[in-house]
């Protein structure tokens, strides 16, 4: 299940498999950058979808250009903002819910490895204020999921929240919408 890559190298990134990333780049450092012919993924994009640290560190430290757009004209940091927990991952946390809190452990270091990964892709540069083919920011995304701990971090690299998209809307339009006083207030003073 999940996506299918013409690129050997980005169905690794995409699968977690760090050992083949490293082969990949070991035989030509341009497979760093190289996009996929499906969908115009990057192996970063790949490793952003799916919320792998390791491989998305790895690549970063070879330079991966974190401003590369796919198909979608999205960047890495669009798919790291959108990165939701998986079917697995909300059977896990439910099935061990009871269990000693482990389910609220494993949700709780789940959601700091997403604030990690964004904060990561911010460090090395990444476009925060990029749209896609929709105009949505990161940071639309970030409202349009209520994720608390994202949108400061965002902020904090100058997320602009009045950039609308194409459907005019802005990023503190979603929140009203959704009536998000907190957050409201927060991008109000951002912007």
């Amino acid at each position: 299940m999940g996506i299918l890559y013409s690129e050997p190298i980005c169905q690794a990134a995409y699968q977690n498999d760090l050992g083949q990333v490293w082969q990949w780049v070991k035989t030509d450092n341009n497979y760093i950058n190289i996009q996929d012919g499906f969908n115009g993924d990057t192996p970063l994009i790949c490793a952003c979808r799916r919320g792998h640290v390791r491989i998305v560190s790895f690549l970063l430290k070879r330079n991966a250009n974190v401003n590369l757009k796919n198909q979608k004209e999205r960047t890495c940091l669009h798919y790291a903002v959108k990165k939701r927990f998986t079917f697995f991952d909300y059977l896990l946390i439910v099935l061990l819910m009871p269990v000693l809190l482990i389910g609220y452990f494993l949700m709780v270091s789940k959601t700091k490895q997403n604030e990690y990964l964004v904060r990561m892709l911010l460090d090395a540069g990444v476009e925060v204020n990029a749209t896609d083919c929709y105009g949505c920011t990161a940071l639309h995304y970030a409202c349009k999921m209520k994720n608390q701990a994202l949108i400061p971090l965002l902020l904090q690299a100058h997320a602009d929240p009045m950039i609308k998209n194409k459907e005019g809307e802005s990023s503190l339009d979603i929140v009203k919408k959704l009536k998000f006083s907190q957050i409201e207030l927060m991008l109000r003073k951002a912007s």
